[in-house]
């Protein structure tokens, strides 16, 4: 290894010998640079001893130098690419991890330490799709409530310039991504293995077409296998780098919560679908709701770009009901038309009356429900209009 290929070379050997996310490799290649971090592993001079017993396992297996050059070879074969801190399209704001700290005491969540070096596959510069991105994640069994609004998520954000970020898993994942590239919008998969083994074999189809018009990511190198503990530790990328993440369906026990943690943990919008309280798959994103104050309930794309774009731009509509004609009735109007028999004809003192308005008023916005269409005039009176068969305007009242 040599020049820059050397020090790029040597953060993959680190990856390799240490995993992804281990907080003390971290440190080491923070403190010495990835080159003399590396031979300090080589050589045994590693201070934790977690970490030592690790390097020690891997060293017993292969040389960190060959496993290095021979994932690089691999990843050109496939056309991907080696991207380190300090490249152009690296994105920085995956240093945000530095201050992840989850209270517990699992190993999946103390390897929470920014990545090192990132695999991509993909045309895309990935700093640059990164700067407008949505996680969207959920449920692997997922229910078709939860499709169709992963996937209007999905459609709706990349039709609006946003990247659309997932981790390529059935259900709620591979909506999301599906509906982004519907929409010829970016998309991008974060693995837990190697590039050149995605996983679900079931979604690679879907894999081919986000690398053909997305990006696909992983801190793993080429050939590395999907075990369970990766997907928890990849699930903090997802949560860093982008600008929020949305929840659609989880149950009690899901890692789509887990990636809703780290988003908090580092300050990262956090967005949550609420689903039907029968449903086992909206348990864990109602329990996120009820725990944790700064998630926020989302129902639709306005309500996520008001939680992710720009301040004062992208605030959501208001819900209101659809527009009736009695709301062009002010009160006094709304009064005379409710104090109108549901039959019959009535004189306009009594009906001023009946009001409590005054007959001159009464004169006035009785015209004005004439005019719309609420009542008709006849020579004892006023009456309710006739309505039309099968209608029930809005002017109805209860018997």
């Amino acid at each position: 290894m040599g020049g820059m290929d050397r020090i790029r070379l040597a953060r993959v050997a680190v990856n390799w010998l240490a995993e992804p996310g281990n907080w003390a490799a971290y440190r080491m290649v923070a403190t010495d640079g990835p080159v003399r971090a590396l031979e300090r592993m080589v050589d045994g001079d590693v201070p934790d001893p977690g970490l030592r017993t690790a390097v020690a396992a891997r060293l017993g297996v292969g040389d960190p130098y060959a496993v290095a050059d021979a994932a690089a070879e691999r990843a050109g074969r496939l056309g991907a690419r080696i991207v380190v801190p300090g490249d152009d399209e690296w994105p920085g704001h995956v240093g945000d991890l530095t201050r992840l700290a989850l209270d517990t005491e699992r190993r999946v969540d103390r390897e929470t330490a920014p990545p090192l070096c990132l695999w991509v596959r993909g045309r895309l510069d990935l700093a640059g799709t990164l700067d407008r991105a949505v996680a969207v994640v959920g449920a692997r069994a997922a229910s078709a409530y939860g499709l169709h609004v992963a996937g209007e998520l999905g459609f709706g954000l990349a039709e609006r310039g946003w990247a659309v970020v997932s981790g390529g898993a059935f259900g709620i994942d591979a909506a999301a991504h599906r509906a982004a590239l519907n929409a010829d919008g970016p998309t991008v998969a974060v693995l837990a293995c190697g590039l050149d083994r995605p996983y679900p074999v079931g979604n690679t189809a879907l894999f081919d077409r986000i690398a053909d018009t997305g990006l696909l990511v992983s801190e793993w190198l080429p050939g590395q296998e999907p075990l369970r503990h990766r997907f928890l530790i990849r699930n903090r990328v997802i949560a860093a780098v982008t600008a929020g993440t949305v929840l659609v369906e989880a149950a009690a026990r899901s890692g789509a919560t887990q990636t809703m943690r780290r988003a908090l943990g580092i300050g990262r919008r956090a967005m949550v679908v609420p689903g039907p309280v029968t449903s086992a798959m909206s348990v864990g994103c109602h329990e996120l709701l009820r725990d944790h104050p700064d998630a926020r309930l989302v129902t639709g794309v306005p309500h996520v770009l008001e939680e992710v774009g720009r301040i004062g731009a992208d605030l959501a509509p208001v819900a209101r009901a659809p527009e009736q004609p009695r709301d062009l009735l002010d009160d006094q109007a709304a009064q005379l038309l409710e104090a109108l028999p549901r039959r019959g004809s009535i004189g306009l003192d009594s009906l001023a009356a009946r009001a409590g308005v005054d007959v001159r008023t009464a004169m006035r916005k009785a015209a004005r429900l004439e005019q719309l269409g609420f009542v008709v005039r006849r020579d004892d009176g006023y009456a309710l209009a006739p309505k039309p068969r099968g209608s029930a305007p809005s002017g109805d009242r209860p018997a």
